[in-house]
């Protein structure tokens, strides 16, 4: 590809360097951007944001939602361009055979100080149950069963990685598959009648607030130190942000905060708004955010990306 800042035009007969603003406009191949999402409303609440400001940049940008294998298979098959949800180390044995092979690349962290750990409600932790190896002591009251997300997810697989080796008992209990909202629930209809629950917790998460829940000690071995902390990634499909330089940029640029995801989720899950409706009312809200995520972006005809943003938002109209 030509260099084009050094392109020249002919104008007028005359011969006039072009500006590089001017020409750098977006290859049509990269003018839709399509997202990965995995049915984890932290997730959907950074795809929204992320989707929010492109559409303002003059992307079309869409997302569809399937399982954790299913969003890196399509990357390395180029049906989905970008995914901002690979949680590390977590997901280290799902993400890490596509990055190795180049078929996807782990671009930046757009997330600090995650956790994803088993937890339970606080009335458990107070009863004794404070670490993974308390589990299988009251094992008649849990029912044996340790609730998940959707099948195929990272959390799940290392819960039942836990089973399969037996760890801190864990032998014969079941893991049970469901979903985000489907764990939910359950957590909320065993709570109401104080029963027993062992479940997987993370945060960001409004489930953090709603809930007055503990995070178990000693699983170390299997979620990683500190309650499972956690760094977020933003994955593409290989060599995409060389291929869509300007994408490119703005991904490399946008990183969260705990706060932010909490505040965004509370309203898709507590307040009923759409994802693309609590993404455009939070960057209203904290439109000093654009200043960093856009810095060198521009829009697909290559006007300054700032401005065109905020004009799209209606922010200082």
């Amino acid at each position: 590809m030509h260099d084009k800042t050094s392109i020249k035009l002919l104008a007028g007969g005359l011969l006039v360097a072009a500006s590089p603003l001017t020409l750098a406009a977006v290859p049509d191949s990269c003018r839709s951007v399509d997202f990965a999402e995995v049915g984890w409303t932290d997730i959907t609440a950074t795809t929204a944001l992320a989707s929010e400001v492109l559409q303002g940049l003059g992307y079309e940008a869409g997302s569809d939602t399937v399982s954790v294998p299913i969003a890196y298979s399509g990357m390395k098959n180029g049906d989905f361009d970008v995914f901002l949800g690979n949680w590390m180390p977590s997901m280290a044995s799902i993400s890490d055979p596509y990055i190795d092979k180049g078929d996807v690349d782990r671009v930046a962290a757009n997330l600090e100080g995650a956790k994803y750990t088993l937890a339970v409600p606080q009335y458990v932790y107070d009863a004794g149950v404070t670490s993974v190896a308390d589990l299988d002591d009251y094992a008649d009251k849990f029912g044996k069963r340790l609730y998940g997300i959707e099948a195929g997810n990272d959390g799940n697989l290392i819960i039942q990685d836990m089973i399969d080796n037996d760890a801190f008992g864990l032998g014969d209990w079941q893991l049970v598959d469901s979903s985000e909202a489907g764990m939910l629930a359950e957590l909320k209809a065993k709570t109401t009648s104080d029963e027993w629950m062992v479940f997987l917790g993370w945060e960001p998460h409004p489930m953090n607030t709603n809930f007055d829940m503990a995070y178990l000690k000693g699983a170390d071995d299997y979620f990683g130190p500190d309650l499972g902390g956690a760094t977020v990634y933003t994955n593409t499909r290989g060599g995409y942000v060389e291929e869509c330089a300007n994408v490119g940029r703005l991904l490399e640029n946008l990183t969260f905060t705990l706060a932010m995801e909490n505040q965004i989720m509370g309203a898709i899950m507590d307040g009923g708004e759409q994802p693309s409706a609590a993404a455009r009312n939070w960057l209203q809200d904290n439109p000093q955010v654009l200043d960093d995520w856009l810095e060198g972006v521009t829009t697909v005809d290559g006007e300054p990306g700032l401005p065109a943003v905020k004009q799209a938002l209606n922010i200082g109209q």
